[in-house]
């Protein structure tokens, strides 16, 4: 199976003067766990992930004056749409990360994370018996 088939192809994308509470609102509100983060005046493209949102939290910083750009990684490993879950999940246990952007040639077109690849590896749901 490809990652094309697997990702989530909502890709919340915000700007790095986004709050964190407006990035956590706008994560929320559409379901996704992670944004890609759009800076054209310096690194291109980031994430930012709800994790990076709770540590900056647990930190005690102010989620309404601290902003997605101070809290975005840009050391960004991107997966392509045909690469293999395998590939995918090979680059996340590597780099100790749940998000992979993925990119064609044209930008952003989706985000698939450990959860989407467990849902395809993961036999279907069936109810335990009491």
């Amino acid at each position: 199976m490809l990652v094309r088939d697997a990702m989530s192809t909502v890709v919340l994308t915000i700007g790095p003067a986004h709050t964190l509470r407006q990035a956590a609102c706008l994560m929320s509100s559409r379901r996704v766990g992670a944004a890609v983060v759009h800076d054209e005046d310096s690194s291109g493209l980031g994430i930012l992930t709800e994790r990076d949102i709770l540590n900056s939290i647990a930190l005690g910083q102010n989620p309404d004056t601290e902003t997605a750009g101070t809290h975005t990684t840009t050391d960004v490993v991107f997966a392509a749409p045909v690469w293999t879950l395998e590939e995918a999940a090979a680059a996340m246990a590597h780099g100790g990360f749940r998000h992979l952007i993925v990119l064609d040639d044209n930008g952003p077109v989706g985000i698939v994370s450990v959860r989407d690849i467990i849902r395809c590896w993961a036999p279907t749901r069936q109810r335990v018996p009491v």
